[in-house]
Parts: C-alpha cells; sequence; structure tokens
C-alpha cells in the first residue's frame, strides 16, 4: 500500500511539487497541522545546491550533500513521498497529471491546495547545443560529470606530446561571473594549483590557466563594488584566475570557444568549458499559465500575489525560482536564492494553517540576510545590510551558514569533517573518475 494511504480522508489535502528548500521548508514546518501533504519530486532526495561546485571539484562526495527525501519525512505522520513527475494541472477539478504507469495508464493525483516550488534548469539562450561541451552545474549528475571532464583533462595533458594540443588540455574557461561561477573557478585553481601539484611527472600544473568569462562589465553584480573588487583580487592575484569581463560567448566548439569583446573575436583552445552563466524557469510555469491564464516574465517565471499566490486561483502558489515576486520596496522581484524559497516554504505554511483557522494571512515579507561567495581558501566576502565582510572573518561566515543549513544530522558531520580534514591536510578525497573512459 503506497504510504500516501495512510492519510486521513477529511484532512486537506495539500500536495507540493518539487522537494528542493521551498517544498521542504514547507512540508516540514506543516508536520503539526491537519492536513495530509504529498510532496512530490522526480528525484527521490533533496539537494543541498550551494555545494555542488565542491562535488565538481572533489572536495565533497555526492552523498555528503544529498539525502533521501523518504528520510527526511520518515518521522512526519501527515507527509508522504511521490517519486514521480508533474505533466500537466488541471485547476478545474485540482488534480495533476503524472507520468504513465508500466501499462501507459496516466496516474493523477488530487489536490486542495497545490504549492509549485519545483526549481529551474541550465539557461544556454538558445544554444542548447553547447551543452555537450559545456557542462552546467545544477544537478548532481552535472558536478559528477564536471569532476569527471576537469580529472580527464588532467589525465591528457599528463599523457599529451604535443605542446598546442597539452595546452589546450590544461585551460579551464568557467563561462558566468556569478557567484557560483567564481565558486568554482576558485575551488579549481586550488585543485589544480595545490592538491594536484605533487599527482602528476610531465606537466607543471602551475601552467595551467583557468579563465573566467562575464558579459557584464564586472564579476559578481548582487554584491557592492567594494567587495567585487576585493574578489577580483583575490581571483586574479592569490588565485590565478584570469578575468574577462564585458566578453560574450559566440560558439562552443571542440577544442575551443569563440568570444566576442567589442565586435572583435577572440578564440581560446581548450577542451574543458564549465558553465554557469544562467538558469531558466521550470516548464511548469508555461503549463500553469496554459491553464491559469497567468502572466509570465520574460524569463518563464509566474507572475504571483502578495501571497505568492496564483491570480484568479487563491489554491495555487508558486514560490522559489519560478516565482517573480514583485511585491517589494524597490519592486524588483527577489532573486532565485535559496534563502528566498525557505522563507517563501516557511511562509506558506503559515498562510495555510491561517487558511484552515479561517484567518486572513499578512502578505509574504522577505528578511534579506544578505549575500556570500567563498573565493578560495580562507577567502570569502559577505554582505549583510550595511555590514561589508571579507577575508577570513567572511570566510567563517560562510562555512557556518551552509553548515546550519544543511539537511540531515549525518551530512552536517560528515561535510564539517571533511571539510576540516581538507584544510588541514589540503588532500580532496572525492578525486575520482567514476565513469569508464
Amino acid at each position: 500500500m503506497p504510504d500516501h494511504a495512510r492519510h486521513e480522508e477529511n484532512h486537506h489535502r495539500l500536495v507540493i511539487v518539487g522537494g528542493g528548500f521551498g517544498g521542504l521548508y514547507a512540508t516540514r514546518h506543516l508536520a503539526k497541522a491537519p492536513v495530509n501533504v504529498s510532496l512530490v519530486d522526480k528525484r527521490n532526495f533533496h539537494l543541498f545546491q550551494p555545494l555542488l561546485y565542491q562535488v565538481a571539484s572533489g572536495s565533497l562526495s555526492p552523498g555528503n550533500i544529498a539525502v533521501s527525501l523518504r528520510e527526511i519525512v520518515a518521522h512526519q505522520a501527515n507527509a508522504d513521498v511521490i517519486l514521480d513527475e508533474v505533466l500537466d494541472i488541471d485547476p478545474q477539478n485540482q488534480a495533476l497529471t503524472l507520468r504513465a504507469d508500466e501499462h501507459g495508464h496516466p496516474n493523477t493525483l488530487s489536490y486542495d491546495t497545490l504549492i509549485l516550488a519545483p526549481g529551474s534548469a541550465k539557461q544556454y539562450f538558445g544554444n542548447d547545443q553547447w551543452e555537450e561541451h559545456a557542462p552546467g552545474l545544477k544537478t548532481l549528475e552535472d558536478a559528477v560529470r564536471i569532476r569527471r571532464k576537469v580529472l580527464y583533462a588532467l589525465e591528457c595533458a599528463e599523457k599529451e606530446t604535443d605542446p598546442l594540443k597539452q595546452a589546450g588540455w590544461m585551460t579551464f574557461v568557467v563561462v558566468g561571473g556569478g557567484p557560483t561561477g567564481v565558486e568554482l573557478a576558485g575551488a579549481l585553481s586550488e585543485l589544480v594549483h595545490g592538491t594536484m601539484k605533487a599527482s602528476f611527472r610531465n606537466i607543471d600544473t602551475c601552467q595551467i590557466r583557468i579563465i573566467m568569462v562575464e558579459a557584464a562589465d564586472r564579476i559578481l553584480a548582487v554584491f557592492p563594488e567594494d567587495l567585487q573588487q576585493k574578489a577580483c583580487q583575490r581571483l586574479e592575484q592569490r588565485l590565478g584566475v584570469t578575468l574577462l569581463t564585458n566578453h560574450r560567448v559566440q560558439s562552443i566548439e571542440p577544442g575551443k570557444v569563440i568570444l566576442i569583446h567589442q565586435e572583435t573575436q577572440k578564440e581560446i583552445l581548450t577542451e574543458t568549458v564549465l558553465w554557469t552563466a544562467g538558469v531558466k524557469a521550470s516548464p511548469l510555469g508555461r503549463i500553469l499559465s496554459e491553464r491559469t491564464g497567468c502572466e509570465l516574465d520574460r524569463g518563464g517565471r509566474v507572475v504571483v500575489e502578495a501571497d505568492c499566490s496564483v491570480p484568479h486561483y487563491p489554491n495555487i502558489f508558486v514560490i522559489g525560482d519560478l516565482a517573480n515576486f514583485a511585491h517589494t520596496p524597490n519592486q524588483k522581484p527577489l532573486p532565485g536564492l535559496a534563502s528566498v524559497a525557505m522563507q517563501q516554504g516557511m511562509y506558506l505554511a503559515n498562510v495555510i494553517q491561517h487558511r484552515l483557522n479561517h484567518q486572513v494571512p499578512p502578505p509574504f515579507e522577505y528578511l534579506d540576510k544578505g549575500n556570500m561567495a567563498i573565493i578560495g581558501r580562507n577567502a570569502a566576502i559577505a554582505q549583510v545590510g550595511d555590514l561589508h565582510l571579507s577575508g577570513f572573518i567572511a570566510w567563517m561566515a560562510w562555512l557556518l551558514v551552509h553548515i546550519f543549513y544543511l539537511i540531515g544530522f549525518d551530512n552536517k558531520v560528515l561535510v564539517t569533517f571533511q571539510w576540516a580534514w581538507n584544510y588541514l591536510t589540503k588532500d580532496r578525497s572525492a578525486c575520482l573518475i567514476t565513469e569508464q573512459i
């Protein structure tokens, strides 16, 4: 008998699509509410995405930053997990269409209230063919693929006798100068210039080039200018990363990437291009728009009301990366950050309980707790209101915040131990090529 058969028939049926930060926080904060929660996701685990780059660079193993959804809600009697994918939404009949079963019969799931928190996907700005040569960083598989690509490049450089080809294997290009790109570039620099320094005999890892490409005129645009400058100094002077701002990718081909800078082409010979330049909304936004007539922004996000609901459908909510929430003092939509999804998830748990008690919930108000980005060993930048931090203090704050928000006690212990070991030894135990060459 499936888990959701345990639910009491007279309880409010809440369906949450997405086991990320928004969906999971809503689920857990409804543990004592008189509702039946069905958490639907096409993956059976919650992924702590802010640490994906550490899997990609061999600092952590995939299991360190992922935890089974069933394990998370195992002791929550009013919640179950459904491993499935939502294909359609029927707002009139309050039902979802899921993937067909092994006999080809479509599955449906009814709801009284629906929360959509499916997250986002990689964005190649109309050039999806680039993904073959430039993997993004959104899933565990992406992180493992990047790890393999980086380590394989080093192995190929080790045995290459042609200097030109060897230089291509020893050149790494990171596209995108946001926090993910900066953190990945910094981690790669420490991997190839530090951890791997004594591991190869025929190449000088100090000659490895790491190039960051950003279309805008600066990296880390969400941070104040003083912190941006400190990040640039750290990347260029301490980590040896070459920054190419105002450079746009024109094409990515086997063995090279072609950039445009002030209408001039620039060709970089490289076998390793890594993409962190953007994300796009889940296709569920388009489906919801077709079924409800709700407005989508240019990025495909659903424009929501002040309580995160869909206009004219008060029992359908959209949060996290799929939501365009512009009910802010400056009228600008909230960014796609984990902290936004967490707060919206907790808020909707309160909204549902207010409604069950026939009370009117207040509108959602986001509490900005600041931004952080780590830039290698002992260095980070952080903005908390008017307070700007950099260097070791910001790095320690970054470590503590990420340990705090990791889901699962085992993961907190494992990551803390692994970070301590890496710090003391500069060793990375997860530098494995796990696919056959």
